[in-house]
C-alpha cells in the first residue's frame, strides 16, 4: 500500500529532534512514512504493529528502531478498553550523522544501519534503556542530546530481531493512500467477521474485480491473505493470554472451518498452534 508521507521537520520546529508521550483510547490504523528515524516504546496497550511487511502483535515493553523511509503503524486491539501510552523519539539522518562519523560512535552507526528494515530490541534487562526513554521527552537543551546519544549507546549492545524482509521496497507516493487506509481500517475492525470483497470494494467505489487489482497492486497481497494476516496475528495474542480451546479462537477470528485456519496458521508460522502455544508460553 502507499503510505502517507508524515512531515516531521515542521512539527520539530527548532529542536534538534522530538520526543514526545502518546496517550490514547487507542491507536488507530495510520500508514505513514517519513525521512526520520524512529524509536518507540509501547509502555502501555496492546495490539498489532506493521513494520514494511512485517506484521507482529505488539504488548508493554514493545521497543522498536525504525530507519528512514520505512512505512509503519502501530494499530490496537479493538476488542480491549484499555488505554494506550506509548514514547516516541524521531531525529534526522542530517542530525545524527554530526556524531556517527566519530569513531567513538562506531556501535551507534551500526545500530543505525541494522535499523534500515526495522529491529526490535530484545534483552533479559531493559530497565536502563526504558528509562532513558520514559525520561527524554521531558529534558531539554544540551542534556536531551547527550541522553539521547547515551540511550542509542546503551542500544546498540542489545540483542535485536530484524522486522522488514531484506527485499521489502516500500511504495510511496501520494495518490490513492486515502482509499487504501480506508479499506485497511475496514480490515482491522471487522477481522473477527466474515468479510467481503464487495464490501471493501464499495467502501472506495470499486466493482470487485477492479478493487482485487487496486488491493494487490497496493499492498503485494491480495485481500484475504491480508485479513488473514491481521486474524493470525490476533490467534497468536490469544493463544498466548488466555486458555480458550485453539478450535474457539479460530471460529471468533473469523475463521469458519478448523481445516482452513489450521492450514493457514500453519503456512503463515511454520508449526500448529498447538506448537507455538507451548513454545511460546
Amino acid at each position: 500500500m502507499k503510505p502517507l508521507l508524515e512531515d516531521i521537520g515542521k512539527k520539530r520546529g527548532e529542536d534538534a529532534f522530538l520526543a514526545f508521550e502518546i496517550q490514547a483510547n487507542k491507536l488507530e490504523f495510520f500508514w505513514h512514512y517519513h525521512p526520520e528515524y524512529e524509536l518507540t516504546l509501547i509502555v502501555e496497550g496492546k495490539g498489532s504493529r506493521l513494520i514494511g511487511d512485517d506484521h507482529a502483535n505488539f504488548e508493554s515493553g514493545d521497543l522498536v528502531l525504525i530507519g528512514p523511509g520505512l512505512p509503519h503503524t502501530w494499530v490496537s486491539d479493538h476488542r480491549r478498553k484499555e488505554k494506550c501510552k506509548a514514547i516516541v523519539i524521531q531525529f534526522s539522518v542530517e542530525f545524527i550523522e554530526r556524531f556517527t562519523g566519530l569513531s567513538e560512535m562506531s556501535t551507534i552507526h551500526q545500530l543505525l544501519l541494522s535499523a534500515k528494515q526495522g529491529i526490535s530490541m530484545n534483552g533479559n534487562d531493559l530497565t536502563l534503556v526504558n528509562q532513558l526513554i520514559q525520561s527524554l521527552p521531558s529534558q531539554k537543551g544540551f542534556q536531551k542530546v547527550t541522553q539521547l546519544l547515551q540511550l542509542l549507546a546503551e542500544m546498540s549492545s542489545l540483542k535485536t530481531t530484524s522486522l522488514a524482509s531484506p527485499f521489502y521496497q516500500a511504495l510511496k507516493g501520494s495518490e490513492n493512500e486515502k482509499r487504501i487506509n480506508k479499506v485497511c481500517q475496514f480490515i482491522q475492525k471487522h477481522a473477527t467477521e466474515t468479510l467481503s470483497i464487495h464490501t471493501a470494494a464499495a467502501l472506495i467505489y470499486l466493482t470487485p474485480s477492479a478493487f482485487c487489482k487496486f488491493f494487490k497492486r497496493m499492498t503485494g497481497k491480495t485481500f484475504s491473505d491480508y485479513a488473514n494476516d491481521i486474524r493470525i496475528a490476533n490467534v497468536c495474542n490469544e493463544l498466548l493470554a488466555t486458555d480458550k480451546q485453539i478450535a474457539e479462537i479460530a471460529y471468533a477470528n473469523g475463521f469458519e472451518t478448523l481445516t482452513y485456519f489450521n492450514r493457514i496458521f500453519l503456512m503463515k508460522k511454520n508449526r500448529q498452534p498447538s506448537q507455538y502455544r507451548k513454545v511460546a508460553s
